[in-house]
Parts: structure tokens; C-alpha cells; sequence
């Protein structure tokens, strides 16, 4: 099937479920900075040739963007998943982080990337920051990454990590929800979206760059297989590419007990 026709057919489907809400029902909140961090920052040999490996054999058969392979072996995925799980920081698999979320796995996030297309004058958004992994890979890539995580205490340790591993210049963090975006920053002409809602938020169609914004996302229900989708926008035109099935933790909202 062909783009044009996947648009005409999900397109209602996937944004009825969408109010027409304004941005400014989130109010960004005060980051939780933590006192002390459980995380170990130091690149040794040892993990550089981890991860070495990791992109040689999981990541380069699966992304042919230079860049990204790059990102990807210059970021030290071990900085961002808590201690008990450090020995696993180079397998090819998601690791809990805390609060119900996960770090995803590598080779997902540089097909991930790879799809967004970013070049280095892009401005980014990614919903859902999680343990700053992601954002630091885009700010391999990109000067102006705006990134939105609703965990306060995730919020505030990807911050330190992200700080402590120079990147506080490049990552903007923002404690709110993700749903709306982030509205004085748009247009985005790129945006990645880690965590699945059940629909196509319409406020982040909305802040996609007129001229070939990009979005990945994943789409539907909770503790299920989802949709990775690839969003395009080309003026008010908005197209709808399916990719493949994925799991990821649910898309989390101000409203969520």
C-alpha cells in the first residue's frame, strides 16, 4: 500500500481519538536534581571496546548513516542505566531505569534515529527523556535538542548524567507533558517519541516543520504490540509510513494516576 493511500485510510482513525488541546494546559514543572547519582560516568577501555562491539555487530547491520554509527559508539550507554545493570549496558536489549520506564535497546534507537534524518542545523524534540540516553545520541548529531520527560526524578537524573557528560549546552529538559510539546521551541524539524499513546497526538503534528518535518512513533495499546510509524509533514499535508511492530512503556499523562 502505498503512502498516499496508508495516509487516507489510518489518518481518521489514529487522530479521532485526539482532542483539539492547546499547549498550554501543560505547565513545565521544576527539574528533581538528584543529591547523588547511581550511575558510574567514567569511560574505561574496557567499555569503549563494549561498545565497540555492540556497534559492530548490532547496530551497522541494521544503520547505514555514518553519523549515527558514530553517535552511537561515542556515547557511553553505560552512564545511563542504574549500577545493578551495568554489566548488561552493552547488550542489545532495554534495561528498567526506574519509575516503570526502560533505556531502549541500541540497535532500536539508531534505526530510530537513522529514520528521523536530523542534520546539524535541525532543531529536535523527543518526548520522553528517560534516562537521557536517546537526547545525548541526537546531541551527537544536532546543537538543539529539546527533550520532555513527566518523571520528575527521571527529569532530574538525566540532567546530571547528561551535565556531567558534557552535553548541557545541546539538551534542553523539560518536566511536563509530553502530549502537547513544546510550543515555543517549534517548529521541530525532527521529533522521536519514546513512549506509545494510543493515537497520533495532534499537537505534536502540528509543531512538525512545515517543509519535511519528521516523526517516529510508536501507536497503540498498552502491554500489546504496537506500530512504529513514520510521520511526514510537506506543508498541511501530513503523510503516515508503517514501519515495523514494537514494545514500548506506555505513553505517560499529567492525568495518569
Amino acid at each position: 500500500m502505498s503512502r498516499a493511500r496508508i495516509l487516507a485510510a489510518l489518518m481518521p482513525a489514529l487522530l479521532v481519538l485526539a482532542p483539539a488541546v492547546s499547549a498550554q494546559e501543560s505547565t513545565p514543572q521544576p527539574l528533581l536534581i538528584p543529591q547523588t547519582l547511581d550511575r558510574v560516568l567514567e569511560d574505561s577501555d574496557e567499555t569503549a571496546a563494549r561498545r565497540d562491539a555492540l556497534v559492530r555487530d548490532r547496530v551497522e547491520p541494521v544503520v547505514s548513516d555514518p553519523a549515527v554509527i558514530a553517535a552511537l559508539r561515542a556515547v557511553p550507554r553505560h552512564a545511563f542505566v542504574p549500577t545493578e545493570y551495568l554489566d548488561l549496558a552493552y547488550a542489545d536489549h532495554p534495561l528498567p531505569i526506574g519509575y516503570g520506564q526502560t533505556i531502549s535497546q541500541p540497535s532500536l534507537v539508531a534505526h530510530m534515529t537513522e529514520l528521523l534524518e536530523v542534520e546539524p542545523a535541525d532543531r529536535v524534540l523527543e518526548i520522553g527523556t528517560g534516562s537521557g540516553y536517546q537526547a545525548a545520541i541526537l546531541a551527537e548529531l544536532t546543537d538543539e535538542v529539546h527533550s520532555i520527560e513527566i518523571v520528575p526524578q527521571l527529569a532530574g537524573i538525566a540532567r546530571a548524567v547528561l551535565d556531567e557528560l558534557g552535553y548541557e549546552d545541546e539538551v534542553d529538559i523539560r518536566r511536563a507533558d509530553g502530549y502537547f510539546g513544546w510550543e515555543e521551541a517549534a517548529p521541530f524539524h525532527a521529533i522521536i517519541v519514546t513512549a506509545a499513546p494510543d493515537h497520533l497526538p495532534r499537537p505534536l503534528v502540528n509543531q512538525l516543520h512545515p517543509d519535511g518535518g519528521r516523526m517516529v512513533i510508536p501507536i497503540g495499546p498498552v502491554g500489546d504490540v504496537q506500530v512504529l510509524w513514520l510521520v511526514t509533514r510537506d506543508g498541511d499535508d501530513v503523510a503516515m509510513e508503517r514501519l515495523l511492530d514494537v514494545r514500548f512503556v506506555p505513553f505517560t499523562r499529567e492525568t495518569d494516576g
